[in-house]
């Protein structure tokens, strides 16, 4: 594939609003999860919750369109001057020729859950519920593309936790079709009971922050984010420092509705196919951001699908122990992460893992290692064995 370059991203979640503030958690190993507060969850549980969502007041006319995740896609895109960016790229090519690709998993429920909780006498629904603007998994996209006044095909993909990964897949074959010149692709998944409840029924959820790859790793927490990345059609030379995505790799396992295969295939497959369309041997990947969301079954199966491609040298880490998965924005926030690490030259250490399984057959970075990298891979793996994994460089 040819090489795309990341003219800006941002990203924001409970480490950080913005790029300076993530930043500085990441190499501080800080963690944003914290005892979870809900008044209407009634689950001992950590979550990485964003400050300050509910106070965020959507524009002027755009109104029906407010929900948790609609202000949650909002604060993300404020930050780092992204609009701005946006507007610039629309002046260079036109807005009809940027594409919009975004990746959630429930999308607005939280506002169908507050209207259950509000139904009439005859069980109907209230008559305010708009499902299309704030429900629907389409209302994120068609919100982001009016605050950015962007006009080019747009479109929402829902395929758990591999959602706003698999979304760089879809910008970069419109831009080599010809459709496009340009796109913004990210990821925005909100707290909401859904996925709390339904992750606790599956025995999936910590009582505790997060482990990922410690040998008494006992579950996941839930956490929220929003992230955005602009890719551009190469206006020429790339430039020294630039953040390329340059390797794309996807697969379907289906190997069980809600476990990975034990042995990682897809994972496997996965990884392989995104180092081929990056041209790249697994010795030329300086750093892993593994999906390992800290559930047994999980991180014992990636970690046998790195282990068996890359080797026991391969330096790896999980960052959701900071964040929590971000479930549908897990993707894009951690490639972001992965385009920090490239330009700044660190790999970041994972958090709360104090005593790590000794199966782990990789280098499993438990400190921040400062760094110069050139290539990295950054892997979502979600439910129903739908995987997806990144390859970014930074061009010498």
């Amino acid at each position: 594939m040819t090489a795309l370059p990341l003219t800006h991203f941002t990203a924001t979640s409970c480490i950080g609003g913005g790029l300076a503030a993530t930043l500085d958690s990441l190499l501080e190993r800080r963690s944003g999860l914290a005892p979870c507060a809900f008044e209407t969850v009634r689950l001992q549980t950590h979550l990485g919750e964003v400050p300050g969502v509910d106070e965020v007041r959507v524009p002027p006319g755009l109104e029906r369109f407010d929900s948790r995740n609609n202000r949650l896609a909002l604060l993300g895109l404020s930050q780092d001057g992204f609009i701005e960016a946006v507007a610039g790229c629309a002046a260079r090519w036109g807005r009809r020729r940027i594409g919009l690709f975004l990746g959630t998993s429930t999308s607005g429920i939280l506002e169908t859950e507050i209207a259950y909780r509000r139904r009439g006498p005859s069980g109907a629904l209230p008559p305010q519920l708009d499902y299309a603007a704030t429900h629907n998994p389409y209302s994120l996209a068609a919100f982001v593309g009016r605050v950015l006044g962007i006009e080019g095909p747009s479109a929402v993909t829902c395929t758990a936790c591999s959602s706003s990964a698999k979304v760089f897949g879809s910008a970069q074959r419109m831009i080599e079709a010809g459709l496009i010149d340009a796109a913004v692709v990210g990821g925005v998944d909100s707290l909401c009971l859904t996925t709390l409840y339904g992750f606790h029924s599956l025995q999936l959820i910590s009582r505790q922050p997060c482990r990922p790859f410690d040998a008494a790793r006992d579950g996941i927490s839930i956490g929220e984010a929003a992230a955005f990345a602009l890719i551009e059609r190469p206006p020429g030379e790339r430039r020294a420092g630039q953040i390329l995505l340059t390797g794309i790799g996807e697969s379907s396992d289906a190997y069980h509705m809600s476990s990975p295969h034990p042995e990682g295939l897809g994972a496997r497959a996965a990884m392989r196919q995104a180092l081929e369309a990056a041209r790249l041997a697994p010795r030329d990947i300086d750093y892993i951001n593994l999906h390992g969301t800290g559930t047994p079954s999980n991180d014992s199966a990636e970690g046998r699908a790195v282990s068996a491609l890359f080797g026991a040298g391969i330096a790896a880490s999980s960052t959701k122990g900071a964040t929590g998965h971000t479930l549908g924005a897990a993707g894009a926030l951690e490639a972001v992460f992965c385009a920090l690490a490239l330009r700044h030259g660190f790999a970041p250490g994972g958090v709360n893992t104090t005593r790590l399984d000794p199966q782990v057959g990789f280098d499993y970075l438990r400190e921040s290692r400062r760094r110069p990298l050139t290539s990295v891979l950054s892997n979502s793996f979600g439910f129903g064995g739908s995987n997806c994994s990144l390859v970014l460089q930074r061009a010498s």
